[in-house]
């Protein structure tokens, strides 16, 4: 099963490409050379990945059409809102039938939304943000794999279980050439066209090692590369952008400088940032968000968060729990449960309901079994599936309990695909409707 469906090129003006898929049209930024109209083309990220023949795209959308559109009835049906004739209170309503015409909504309104506690209510903000999900972006669903290629780390966040005072975990290092094979096993044997490479900030994975292996990838596989390595410098970005990698997962974990430095010994949120901003004015497709939970978080700090992925133009939402340590190195407690990380992701898909992509975490299915689809069906449009080989997943114990570290790709995909087909989203990643982000990096 390939994690994207082969488009025909219809037009060209510059180095932005229109798609069309089944009569859709999108568009994408065209970095492969030879590139004609009538061409069939992957894109992923709003980016062409690679350019494929007449034959293998026509043998597969053939075997896609049917389903295609099945998955699409089948999303829309479960996605149709009804406002009228509800319990719930008329302030409320009011405020999400405006938030289901695309106007915008003031910060209050999204405050109140985070506040929600009646059991009618909340499901009428979720089925909000999942038909502003459907009507915005159909219903593909991003699926990436990410290889986390090194547990060591010279930061010490509090909340990570690879950080660098923790003690009891297991160490370990993955070479380029296991990179490379877990890449080859990805892109050939399960088809995936999206990869994540993430690691602690290890100083023998430095910007220049990372840099190299990314170059190694692009060089032999069509694939849309990101990179999560943690505070590598403007430099280091510069050198992975340099090689290839088109995409940058670093989240800012809360926007409250003062709970940032809490939860940082001895960082400052202003430096993060500035990795981000630089990032982005590069041209990289951002993924950035926070916790929710941290000890001493408001529904206020909550929405500043979501306020902030927003202004960093995040291609890709991602919020999940603070899940504790064994040996917590947080004081207080946390107030976090499956509702408020719910309230969290349709609130996002409310402020950006045309361009955002949503992530499902890991850490939000480890806090809760049925995350991925509860999270699908509040506005979320993203899952990432676990690719590390098998001998290292384990160790990668940036929490306790970690979903999925135990079950097989095989099984990983298997499942999902299972999900994604119930609820009529398609595993697939078709760029974007209208326009396309600054690529000021060219």
């Amino acid at each position: 099963m390939c994690y994207a469906i082969p488009g025909r090129v219809v037009a060209i003006d510059g180095k932005t490409l229109t798609i069309d898929y089944y009569g859709e049209k999108k568009k994408a930024y065209n970095e492969v050379s030879g590139i004609a109209v009538g061409n069939y083309v992957y894109a992923q990220g709003g980016y062409v990945i690679a350019r494929v023949s007449e034959e293998e795209a026509l043998t597969t959308l053939e075997i896609w059409k049917d389903l295609f559109f099945e998955l699409q009835d089948t999303d829309v049906s479960l996605s149709k809102l009804d406002l009228s004739g509800t319990g719930v209170d008329r302030r409320v309503v009011g405020i999400l039938d405006r938030a289901s015409q695309g106007l915008p909504l003031q910060d209050g309104e999204m405050l109140s939304l985070l506040r929600l506690k009646d059991r009618e209510s909340l499901e009428l903000l979720y089925k909000t943000a999942n038909f502003l999900r459907q009507k915005h972006l159909s219903n593909s669903c991003c699926v990436h794999g990410i290889i986390e290629y090194t547990s060591y780390c010279t930061s010490d966040c509090l909340y990570c279980g690879i950080a660098a005072g923790v003690r009891s975990v297991k160490r370990y290092r993955m070479s380029r050439g296991e990179v490379l094979s877990a890449v080859d096993e990805a892109v050939n044997t399960y088809g995936f066209k999206a990869l994540v490479l993430q690691g602690g900030e290890d100083p023998q994975w430095d910007g220049g090692e990372l840099a190299e292996t990314v170059r190694a990838i692009k060089e032999k596989y069509a694939v849309l590369i990101f990179v999560s390595p943690g505070e590598v410098g403007i430099d280091g970005l510069q050198k992975l952008w340099d090689a290839g990698a088109r995409g940058l997962l670093m989240r800012f974990e809360t926007s409250n400088p003062e709970l940032y430095g809490k939860i940082h010994p001895g960082q400052q949120l202003s430096d993060r940032l500035l990795h981000l901003e630089e990032a982005l004015r590069m041209g990289y497709l951002i993924v950035t968000g926070g916790l929710i939970g941290l000890p001493g978080q408001t529904e206020e700090d909550i929405l500043a968060d979501i306020l902030l992925a927003r202004r960093l133009r995040a291609e890709m939402y991602s919020f999940g729990p603070y899940i504790p340590l064994p040996e917590p190195r947080l004081s207080g407690t946390s107030a976090v449960d499956t509702d408020l990380i719910l309230k969290t992701l349709a609130v996002a898909r409310i402020a950006d309901p045309e361009n955002a992509k949503i992530l499902v975490t890991t850490g939000f299915e480890t806090f809760d079994a049925g995350a991925r689809r509860k999270g699908l069906m509040a506005g979320a449009n993203s899952v990432m599936l676990n690719v590390t080989p098998g001998r290292y997943k384990e160790d990668y114990s940036i929490y306790p309990n970690r979903a999925h570290v135990k079950e097989p790709l095989s099984a990983q995909i298997e499942s999902t695909l299972s999900l994604l087909q119930g609820i009529g989203r398609a595993p697939t990643d078709l760029g974007v409707s209208e326009g396309l982000p600054s690529r000021s990096g060219f």
